[in-house]
């Protein structure tokens, strides 16, 4: 077990929602700080990361410490009442540091060694690295341990997000003690691993290297099990840092997550519980098709890691990244929705990366809460009429979101799923993940996400999209929960391996064969473009199986192709429950339909919601709040009874949400009274 959660409103210092960002103090001069502290207050901050990139700040050259900036900074943010979340300053190198010890830069897969000059340019295996950083570390927290204003420590910053991966000879050895500690044997490794393929077979440990690049595919399960270790090694680096700082000081310890559609080198699962408080950093995504829908999807997977408690979102933008091929700028009004989508969705926290827009770096076209324009732009009032908005909706802080459906996810999955030499380069785990999620989400059910395994027995509906890669004992849980009166849906290409990577054989999807009722012999994957018609007038794309029927009923049809008239969707009874199986890609109306029929089959109103409408619960123990978020041009009115917060008006049988706006109405039950469900339950 982790150390006790604590309570993200503990860090605003008086009992409220978290308001913060990220402030580098370092990058002005001093005549700048005492200005950006009044208007900190101004804009209602009370939390302030500092010392993220200061290594090179405190220690100028090996051993030689200087803390008096920060020691002024941190004076200066406390005696304005602004709490701090302290950096321990790990994430990125000193120059001199890989100067003299250039063998603690990563390696890739092709044996390129990274230069220095950006950030995390050192090997999460290094024993040197390490030295150095525990050494600086150990001399913030003994400076700090106790400091008044700090109230989070902050464990070097979104760790894997550039150096994951490090293929060197230090990796190598460590990764090999990990297949130790894991197997015990070669002879287990071999049988895992399948090594009799391709004259794979090891005779000796020193053999076995990282899944370096080769002249043609690697061994899946050596690249699936170089996840594994990866991120382990980054786990316990944190661990080291988290022990260290319990050892001199009582402040919660935590490290930013990064639960986004572009990273994917942590198995947060096993993270979570090493975390004091669940923080995560968010971006939208414009390479995406709907950047909005994943970060709800990301907001209630945060929520997951935080076993339903409420969350920290450490970093968000205002406006514009600067790290994707087009940095598009929040039009007016949606940084407000973007934001309080999350706390819609359990975070008791908002922060922002960062405080004042860098003018040097490659961050300087990165937006802030203060930014390049000054106070005089829309920005900075967004800024502070969030701050207000945070203020006025101080009483739901504390509460929870509480679903009656789960979505399964697996990093795991991830990782198999989408490697090469399978049926398709054009089906994505995410994809399959997102697209559940959004239907979900659109026909009014919150979902918790869940890890593989985990207990379903307080759920009406449980989804399994995607779930490629399964243990025995995760899809016996389904099974089980299926069986004992649940409802399940199951999407195509899960059920295919177990956690070696080995073909469950006897038939697709493998490990949910009998709980499906069905049993497939081919996939037959289509081009982009290229659609299969079904029999309810819809068609299917991507993704089709020879699929046949051992107990389960066709719910759809193909309609043409040579796999006209053998199933597409099914439901299967089990036991005392049902479980449904898309086997191919459905347009987004179809499946949203599919999913409807089966929570209305498991006692649930799953009613669409206008489009662009985002409606979500939260529950305390007097009072819900109805958070309504309207992300499209039209107005819409939906069923609420009780106050409205944000406005200031007694609701009494509907609120109406303008374009663009957000309304969050106060009811005294635990659920709204009228319309669409957003799959609640009490508490």
């Amino acid at each position: 077990m982790g150390p006790s959660r604590t309570p993200v409103t503990e860090l605003s210092g008086n009992g409220k929602f978290v308001y913060g960002c990220d402030y580098n103090p370092e990058q002005w001069d001093r005549t700048v700080w005492e200005e950006d502290v009044r208007l900190m207050k101004q804009a209602g901050v009370n939390l302030v990361a500092v010392n993220i990139f200061g290594w090179a700040e405190l220690e100028s050259s090996p051993g030689t410490y200087s803390f008096e900036r920060l020691d002024e900074i941190l004076g200066l943010l406390h005696a304005s009442g602004i709490g701090v979340n302290l950096g321990t300053g790990t994430s990125s190198t000193p120059a001199w540091l890989t100067t003299l010890h250039p063998e603690i830069l990563p390696e890739s897969a092709s044996g390129v060694r990274a230069w220095p000059g950006g950030r995390q340019a050192w090997c999460p295996s290094s024993p040197r690295y390490r030295e150095h950083a525990l050494r600086l570390v150990g001399e913030v927290v003994r400076r700090y341990g106790a400091h008044p204003a700090v109230r989070l420590w902050h464990v070097s910053n979104e760790l894997g997000c550039h150096n994951a991966l490090c293929y060197c000879d230090v990796s190598a050895a460590a990764f090999r003690s990990w297949l130790v500690a894991r197997y015990g044997s070669l002879d287990a490794l071999n049988s895992a691993w399948g090594t009799t393929f391709w004259s794979q077979r090891y005779s000796a440990w020193e053999q076995v290297l990282p899944p370096r690049t080769t002249v043609s595919t690697n061994n899946p399960t050596q690249v699936l099990d170089f996840h594994r270790f990866s991120s382990d090694e980054l786990l316990g680096y944190y661990q080291a840092e988290a022990d260290l700082l319990r050892q001199h000081s009582s402040i919660p310890v935590t490290t930013n997550f990064m639960v986004t559609a572009h990273i994917r080198s942590q198995d947060y699962w096993s993270w979570a519980p090493h975390m004091d408080v669940i923080a995560n950093d968010h971006y939208l995504d414009h390479r995406l098709d709907d950047p909005t829908a994943e970060l709800a999807f990301a907001a209630d997977a945060t929520r997951g890691l935080s076993q339903g408690q409420p969350w920290l979102l450490m970093e968000h933008s205002t406006s514009a990244v600067n790290w994707q091929p087009r940095n598009i700028a929040k039009e007016p009004g949606e940084m407000l929705r973007n934001s309080l989508a999350h706390v819609a969705r359990g975070a008791d926290g908002l922060c922002f990366f960062q405080w004042r827009a860098s003018v040097q770096g490659s961050e300087k076209f990165h937006s802030a809460m203060l930014p390049h324009a000054g106070t005089d732009s829309r920005i900075w009032r967004e800024v502070v009429e969030l701050g207000g908005i945070l203020e006025t909706l101080a009483e739901v802080a504390g509460t929870t979101v509480k679903a009656e459906a789960a979505l399964v996810f697996s990093w795991e999955a991830w990782w198999a799923y989408d490697q090469e030499s399978h049926p398709s380069s054009d089906v994505k785990y995410l994809d399959q993940v997102h697209g559940m999620h959004k239907a979900l989400r659109e026909a009014g059910i919150t979902v918790d996400v869940v890890a593989p395994g985990a207990d379903l027995s307080g759920y009406k509906l449980a989804v399994v999209p995607g779930l490629y890669l399964v243990r025995d004992t995760e899809s016996a849980a389904l099974a089980d929960y299926v069986k004992n009166g649940g409802t399940a849906v199951v999407t195509y290409f899960s059920g295919i391996v177990d956690e070696n990577e080995k073909v469950l054989t006897g038939g697709y999807p493998g490990a949910f064969r009998n709980l499906l009722g069905i049993r497939a012999e081919e996939f037959y994957p289509l081009p982009p473009g290229q659609t299969r018609a079904l029999d309810n007038g819809t068609t299917a794309s991507l993704w089709t199986e020879a699929m046949r029927l051992e107990g389960a009923e066709a719910k759809l049809s193909f309609a043409e192709g040579h796999l006209a008239g053998s199933p597409a969707v099914t439901r299967n009874r089990h036991g005392a429950g049902h479980a449904w199986y898309i086997g191919t890609v459905l347009t987004a109306a179809a499946l949203r339909e599919v999913v409807s029929e089966a929570a209305a089959e498991a006692g649930m109103e799953a009613l669409a919601c206008p489009e662009g409408l985002e409606v979500v619960v939260r529950s305390g123990t007097k009072h819900s709040y109805l958070f309504l978020i309207n992300h499209s041009a039209d107005e819409h009115k939906h069923p609420a009874r009780g106050y409205e917060l944000l406005v200031g008006e007694e609701v009494s049988s509907a609120v109406v949400v303008p374009a663009g706006a957000v309304r969050v109405v106060r009811t005294s039950n635990p659920t709204p009274p009228t319309g669409p469900s957003t799959g609640q339950k009490d508490k």
